[in-house]
């Protein structure tokens, strides 16, 4: 029989497998046992110690005893029961669908030892309970379970009289002197390097292996390291200047700056058509890992990279951020929800190094659905609101919840328990009476209606509630899921024009709001049971979603520390209607004479900023004024009926006759008929004109 390429890959494994004398004892003494001393090992270690290998030896000493076995990697896959389900019937070639009572069948039917290997297991925490309660005490005696992650056990293991008994816990450390000597040997690194690369990695896994792959890049390679705190980096540092080319460098650099590399992401960062090769290249390094989204590095990996990149060329560092956020940006408009979920999410890993990082729980909250609230989540709900607001603030939740249900999204765990939830209530669809009892929605409304008024189908949101369960405000992964979820809302809601996001600390989520230009308002404050919370809040009329993108951007790549001010962004007029036909008019007046025009205050609003960005000069900005008047009042030639105010425009403003009696002479048509033809024009264009400005069209 031919070799399988899976046999292949084994052996190779094995061949570099060293070490662990102490934990293949343990293993290979438990599977030996009459009965099983064990029914969970729980192996856990700083991130590239080689815990993942360790699993691989363990699959390996199973096979040749027959013992069938099943690797999941918590990477791979949803941290919820269905997907850890299929997972598992996939693995075993079980029957589908599968139900926690069906597997629990199958596995009893087949008989003896089996053996169920669990690695990054940090990534399935929300699944830690549903497995220690539900999924293993459903497993057959024979079963040995083998867990595998950076963190020790939770208490509710340890603190569990039954798990007492049938969990063993080894913390795994670097190899040993010998151990790491062996690897080195088998590597093919000369022996004569061995001491130097022992006294500088040791004996940590991951810091040997890149040893052993910067000798495979470069025969001959003299290892010299210089006296460096931190390892990973300055190997990386070598590894990094022994590549194949400039293009796998960024293609390495590119990798180390979002969250997940696919090939389509890489093309598009290091700017060529095709990245198949480099694609191909970054997934055979020992550091990088590869999962269902794409590819990552090794943590302790990305974060050298990144930091020497950001500090050694921060023109390309800028560049590649650029070039990631434009291919994720470019995809949301056409995402489904879940897809905008993860382009948000990988959209605000770019900003991790910035004054964000200590406000967001990085690792994707993947667990926790984000969808309307239902008719039996509300006693929950209330109870979340009442245990950290109170009874007071619980009023008025009843009170909006009556009135906007559909404003109440809930996040969900796996096993459908509620994580959290946020209320957005929509001030523009608010009774008066409704907002002005509510002291949040009273707040937030006087302020817009003595400040800058709603106009035609505007809306405004307040972020009335919203909270984590157990966490309440505080940072969490419900917490991050929100504030994602908030900016599919700002990029997303049409006619969107102003926000309030109220917080009970006000003084903790200051430098993150204002990171994201939505600034401190304490004339929008509120108090309910005694605490005050404070408000945030962002016209999107002054700077607008696309204008946003930008400032965040020239934010995320500032080469100044993050204590630094960065940019404002620039701000659009915000005109009331009357106003805003005055504007219209005196540009119509002012048609054919730029100079004039460079000072009507259209130039500064929505209208313009849409059709030339930001950032143009006011030379374009009057070509793009001139523009929209001409094109509106040429679309009233679509309507029979309407030409005639078209004209009545066109020989008074865009190819004026000497006066207005001369154009009513022109038109052949009476003074009168003429003047109301004219204003009628005046009215039609600033009517349509102000559609497109307050998103109405």
């Amino acid at each position: 029989m031919s070799q399988r390429l899976a046999d292949r890959l084994s052996a190779a494994r094995r061949g570099r497998f060293v070490g662990r004398a102490g934990e293949r004892t343990l293993f290979e003494g438990a599977l030996a046992a009459p009965e099983l001393p064990f029914a969970v090992l729980h192996v856990f270690g700083a991130g590239g110690v080689g815990k993942t290998t360790l699993l691989r030896e363990y699959e390996q000493i199973a096979a040749e005893r027959g013992v069938p076995t099943c690797y999941v990697d918590g990477r791979d896959i949803d941290p919820t029961p269905e997907a850890f389900l299929e997972a598992l019937r996939g693995c075993l070639g079980l029957p589908a669908p599968l139900s926690l009572a069906r597997a629990a069948d199958a596995l009893a039917a087949r008989g003896g030892l089996l053996v169920l290997l669990l690695d990054t297991y940090e990534t399935l925490a929300p699944l830690d309970a549903w497995l220690r309660e539900r999924f293993l005490p459903e497993l057959p005696a024979r079963a040995l379970i083998v867990l595998a992650g950076r963190d020790s056990p939770s208490l509710a293991w340890r603190s569990d009289a039954g798990w007492q008994q049938l969990v063993r816990v080894v913390p795994l450390r670097n190899l040993s002197r010998d151990e790491a000597r062996e690897y080195l040997r088998q590597r093919a690194v000369p022996a004569e390097q061995h001491q130097a690369v022992l006294d500088f990695t040791q004996g940590h896994a991951l810091a040997l292996s890149l040893v052993a792959d910067a000798f495979d890049q470069r025969p001959g390679l003299r290892f010299q390291p210089d006296v460096a705190p931190d390892v990973i980096k300055a190997l990386l540092d070598r590894f990094a200047a022994q590549v194949p080319g400039p293009a796998h460098r960024m293609a390495l650099e590119a990798c180390a700056l979002v969250r997940v590399t696919t090939e389509a992401l890489l093309a598009r960062m290091v700017a060529v058509e095709d990245a198949h090769e480099l694609f191909d290249w970054l997934r055979r390094l020992s550091f990088i890992e590869s999962g269902p989204q794409g590819l990552f590095p090794h943590d302790l990996a990305r974060d050298a990279l990144a930091v020497d990149l950001r500090w050694r060329n921060p023109e390309r560092w800028a560049e590649l951020h650029a070039h990631a956020r434009e291919h994720y940006t470019s995809r949301l408009e056409a995402a489904d929800t879940h897809e905008r979920q993860q382009l948000l999410h990988d959209l605000i890993y770019l900003h991790r190094d910035s004054v964000l990082k200590p406000f967001f729980e990085w690792r994707e909250g993947g667990a926790l659905r984000f969808e309307a609230a239902r008719a039996e989540d509300a006693g929950a709900l209330r109870g979340m609101v009442v245990a950290h607001e109170g009874e007071e603030s619980a009023a008025w939740f009843d009170h909006w919840l009556a009135r906007q249900p559909e404003a109440f999204r809930v996040l969900r765990e796996a096993d459908g328990r509620l994580a959290g939830f946020v209320a957005m209530v929509a001030l523009e669809r608010a009774a008066p009476a409704d907002r002005e009892a509510d002291p949040g929605a009273r707040a937030v409304w006087r302020y817009l209606e003595r400040t800058s008024p709603l106009r035609g189908a505007e809306r405004a949101t307040l972020f009335r509630f919203w909270m984590a369960r157990d966490a309440y405000q505080s940072v969490s992964a419900a917490q991050s899921v929100i504030f994602i979820h908030a900016v599919a809302h700002y990029l997303t809601t049409p006619g969107l024009a102003f926000t309030c996001f109220p917080c009970a600390d006000a003084a903790f989520w200051t430098p993150m709001f204002e990171y994201g230009d939505v600034g401190r308002l304490p004339a929008a404050d509120f108090e309910v049971g005694g605490r005050r919370y404070g408000a945030f809040v962002h016209d999107w009329r002054a700077v607008p979603p696309a204008a946003w993108l930008e400032l965040l951007a020239q934010r995320e790549i500032a080469a100044a520390p993050p204590e630094s001010a960065p940019a404002a962004a620039e701000r659009i007029a915000v005109l009331e209607p009357d106003a805003f036909a005055a504007a219209v008019r005196d540009a119509l007046r002012s048609f054919t004479r730029p100079a004039e025009l460079r000072r009507n205050p259209l130039l500064r609003t929505r209208l313009v900023a849409a059709r030339v960005g930001r950032g143009a000069d006011d030379d374009a900005r009057v070509a793009a004024l001139q523009a929209a008047l001409r094109e509106t009042a040429e679309a009233l030639q679509a309507q029979p009926r309407e030409a005639k105010y078209f004209r009545a425009l066109q020989q008074t403003y865009f190819q004026p006759a000497l006066s207005q009696e001369r154009a009513a002479a022109l038109l052949r048509i009476p003074f009168a008929t003429y003047r109301h033809h004219l204003q009628g024009g005046i009215e039609r264009v600033t009517r349509r004109l102000w559609e497109r400005e307050v998103g109405a069209s």
